[in-house]
């Protein structure tokens, strides 16, 4: 579990303080090859990688799941209209524009309505690069205003790491394995292109380079854009016998003029999602057989650029068995001993990393605080008694910081949720736990109930989970910490 100490947003509040960046690994992606317009969610714009022999920039797409690498060429970053907002009356931000006068900016604390831009280095070596670090640049702006990328010092202060409007290219150094965001701001609605470069020394004295790599946003509105078209599937059939006909259209809300399609299949034991050769339309039909069991199939609708306008949610298709000659089968009977079962905890060994968003002050300006989610939680009560279970969990050692820095466990705490449960459980959430406070005690470094069920309940599955929250004094030092959370069930 990892926290970390930075700035509110800027459009949240001018004077937000900053105590540091902190690191997060990003996630393997798989890679894609479809044009696509991303408006909100997270995303590393400026993604530098490095691979036999050669630098280069990607997309982290982190909109979906799971993450894809895409190229910058395939990708438009839509600046929604709703991050419009006035400059401050701050001579600090004159750079920006008269004060009140408008701008569209892209905060560095991520609003779940906006689109989250940053640069990323966490797929690159240490001790590839001398220095460990590769210099990232803006060689260049063309578009209708100007374009600015800044952070916030202590004081809420800017710090301005590429402006567009006073010569470039302007430049940075990035060390590897960083993960950063800053204030993106535009100051006229319309198409931009801004140029990215990145540029490195090996440790044998080689350079390397990616040249000038095309990003393109949008600001506003997307040319031509009417309203937003969503897409569904409709035909599919609760179960099909083999042999027959399965026919798939799919649907616009609303209805557009747009009328090019390609259809994706996904069968089980496969990894991605694979074109259906030849079927560009609407409708799609084809025979049911009993090797299609179990398949899934989504839909996609292009664009004039052939760009992704809408994509489907997946149906799955299922077809029967056929019957069987009686001369010819076997009976098959299983059963389940109801003498035998156990009681057992246990996370998603692929999804047990919790990091919390950058601490932020509180309104009272007194705290460095955070809120998050606990990872899910799977408990699972096979024993025919039915005896009840009571899920726990505590940090049993400081969070570990930089420099031998610590904070008590303490001042995490958690809200419990029950996810989902099997029916009849009667599997109830535990008690909230505040972070710790002075007089009264609290937080995740004593044992807390994350879940029970009582006797003669709880046999089944169920799933727990929990809102995190994390409130430190002020004179915690900077740096990202890191505690383990230990899960027991009794």
């Amino acid at each position: 579990m990892n926290a970390s100490l930075r700035a509110r947003g800027f459009a949240a509040l001018v004077a937000g303080a900053v105590v540091v960046a902190g690191t997060v690994l990003a996630p393997a992606a798989a890679s894609a090859a479809e044009k696509v317009v991303l408006s909100k969610g997270h995303t590393d714009a400026v993604d530098v990688h490095y691979e036999d022999g050669a630098l280069s920039l990607k997309v982290n797409d982190d909109t979906v799941s799971p993450p894809v690498t895409r190229d910058p060429a395939d990708v438009t970053f839509q600046v929604l209209p709703e991050a419009a907002m006035a400059v401050p009356d701050d001579p600090r931000f004159a750079f920006l524009g008269p004060a009140g006068s408008r701008i569209w900016l892209l905060p560095m604390t991520q609003d779940p309505d906006l689109l989250w831009p940053g640069w990323n280095t966490t797929t690159l070596k240490s001790g590839m690069f001398e220095g460990n670090k590769v210099r990232l640049s803006l060689v260049d702006v063309q578009g209708p205003g100007n374009v600015t990328l800044f952070t916030q010092d202590s004081f809420g202060g800017p710090i301005v790491k590429f402006r567009g409007d006073d010569g470039l290219p302007d430049a940075i150094d990035v060390p590897v394995h960083t993960h950063a965001h800053s204030n993106w701001a535009f100051s006229a609605l319309g198409s931009y292109t801004l140029k990215f470069q990145a540029d490195a020394t090996l440790t044998n004295g080689t350079t390397v380079s990616t040249g000038p790599v095309d990003y393109s946003f949008v600001v506003g509105e997307l040319p031509g854009g009417g309203p937003e078209v969503s897409l569904s599937v409709s035909g599919m059939a609760d179960e099909y016998q083999p042999n027959d006909t399965v026919t798939l259209n799919a649907v616009q809300t609303p209805q557009t003029e747009l009328d090019h399609y390609h259809w994706f299949s996904k069968c089980p034991g496969a990894a991605d999602w694979t074109i259906v050769p030849g079927e560009a339309g609407a409708s799609y039909s084809f025979t049911a057989t009993r090797q299609l069991n179990g398949c899934e199939y989504v839909a996609k609708l292009y664009d004039d650029d052939h760009a992704v306008a809408a994509t489907s949610e997946p149906v799955t298709l299922w077809v029967a068995f056929p019957p069987q000659d009686p001369g010819t089968s076997q009976t098959i009977t299983a059963s389940i001993d109801g003498t035998q079962g156990a009681l057992l905890i246990s996370v998603n060994p692929d999804d047990r990393a919790v990091v919390l968003p950058p601490a932020q002050l509180n309104a009272s300006g007194d705290r460095w605080e955070s809120n998050g989610e606990l990872r899910p939680v799977t408990v699972t009560d096979t024993r025919a008694g039915q005896p009840g279970w009571s899920a726990s969990g505590q940090i049993p050692a400081d969070f570990a910081g930089p420099d031998g820095a610590t904070f008590s466990a303490g001042y995490l705490g958690w809200t419990p949720q029950v996810l989902t449960q099997g029916s009849g459980q009667g599997v109830v959430a535990g008690p909230q736990v505040a972070p710790y406070a002075v007089g009264s005690g609290g937080g995740l470094g004593n044992s807390a109930v994350l879940g029970s069920a009582p006797g003669g309940a709880g046999r089944g599955t169920a799933q727990l989970g929990a809102g995190l929250r994390l409130s430190l004094p002020t004179e915690t030092p900077a740096g990202t910490y890191t505690a383990t959370l230990t899960l027991t069930a009794i």
